[in-house]
């Protein structure tokens, strides 16, 4: 069994009488190791033993002493901003406008001479439990610190994850694509990527994690590698789809499960083939200001099980259309007074987005998003991506 950690307690008192006083009433708890007691006979030594050892826990000090007295050594002790540091003051019992004095100056309790040693073992319990629970609670605030560092790190892994060069063709302009994604908490489950298939085929994919934090964002990166690595093999939607849900499917303990739509658009053609694994249908927004949600594959999210074949469908965009993809946090973000922003709102504002940029297509949603909330905490991740075919 560990032996307990002693609680280290300085006496400062000039009446030398009272260190041997000290050793014989505690005697049995010092042999114990629960107490280890020092000594200094005024202020000026209390401070050099503080310095001799920092970890002291309670200053048993008296008021009335040579040098440097009780209430200019607790102005010191204040000076160190130790809040585990507990300080008892003693002084004689008629004492009290010295005692009052060393109350509103911050000590944690007194005693008067001729000191009662049942009553100051009382006192010192006190101080003990005091001394225990602030320093639990700092051992709990810095592991909430260390958490949190932690988290900012991932966050800023996980951003580095998403690309934000979204030129994948410079000197070219056959299309123009943007994508933002903003967690609800400090590290999210919503991810979107794009790449070049081949010189003539952009691959997107637009995906959301169920649940939110660190295990959605654990369950976020895991899937997005697989989708990438498996669409840069040139896999078609469906067959990308078939082989991360098989790999995702397997011994999936947690149940968590991912909406994904990924699509290849030919930028000759303007042909898109895609698939859509339970995912919010995207809209293609033509030169008209029509906005028209693309049809499902009918395919079920990636990950409930393996052995699941996902569809294909094909939609041909053209010059000047363009394609909004976006997370179930853009439809579903609730103002304060709990309603959903909703698909006939976003389709609204979308309606008269036909001849913005990609990139001030989404600063418009995002600007009217923040217009409906109205401050009101973000209840999942936003995720939002738009191309336009040029």
């Amino acid at each position: 069994m560990q032996q307990p950690t002693p609680i280290k307690i300085l006496s400062v008192d000039d009446e030398q009488d009272l260190e041997i006083l000290i050793r014989q009433k505690f005697r049995s708890k010092i042999r114990k190791g629960l107490y280890e007691f020092y000594f200094a006979h005024n202020g000026l030594q209390a401070l050099s033993k503080l310095v001799e050892h920092p970890d002291i826990d309670i200053i048993l000090c008296d008021i009335n002493m040579p040098e440097m007295d009780g209430l200019t050594l607790l102005t010191k002790l204040n000076e160190l901003k130790n809040p585990s540091l507990k300080t008892i003051m003693v002084s004689a019992y008629g004492d009290m406008d010295n005692i009052r004095a060393a109350m509103n100056g911050g000590a944690f309790d007194f005693a008067t001479k001729p000191i009662d040693f049942t009553d100051l073992e009382h006192t010192i319990e006190k101080a003990i439990e005091q001394i225990n629970f602030i320093r639990k609670a700092q051992k709990e605030h810095d592991q909430l610190i260390a958490i949190q560092n932690d988290l900012d790190i991932a966050r800023k892994i996980q951003q580095s994850i998403l690309s934000n060069i979204f030129d994948l063709q410079p000197g070219r302009s056959r299309f123009e694509l943007f994508a933002i994604m903003n967690a609800a908490k400090m590290v999210g489950g919503d991810f979107y990527d794009f790449f070049m298939v081949d010189e003539d085929h952009l691959g997107f994919i637009v995906a959301d994690v169920s649940d939110k934090g660190i295990p959605s964002a654990i369950y976020m990166a895991v899937s997005h590698t697989i989708m990438r690595a498996t669409a840069l093999r040139g896999l078609s939607p469906g067959a990308c789809m078939d082989y991360t849900n098989n790999l995702l499917g397997k011994d999936n303990v947690e149940s968590m499960f991912v909406t994904a739509f990924y699509g290849i658009l030919n930028l000759e053609t303007g042909k898109m083939t895609y698939s859509n694994a339970g995912h919010n249908p995207p809209y293609i927004i033509n030169k008209d200001g029509k906005v028209i949600a693309l049809e499902s594959t009918g395919d079920i999210v990636i990950g409930v099980m393996d052995g699941i074949t996902y569809h294909e469908a094909e939609v041909r965009l053209e010059k000047g259309e363009r394609l909004f993809l976006f997370t179930d946090g853009v439809t579903e973000a609730l103002n304060d007074k709990g309603d959903f922003y909703m698909e006939a709102r976003l389709e609204k504002i979308l309606a008269n987005a036909q001849t913005l940029t990609a990139r001030e297509m989404i600063a418009k949603v995002s600007m009217d998003l923040s217009q409906f909330t109205k401050g009101a905490p973000q209840s999942d991740d936003i995720t939002m991506m738009a191309i336009a075919l040029n």
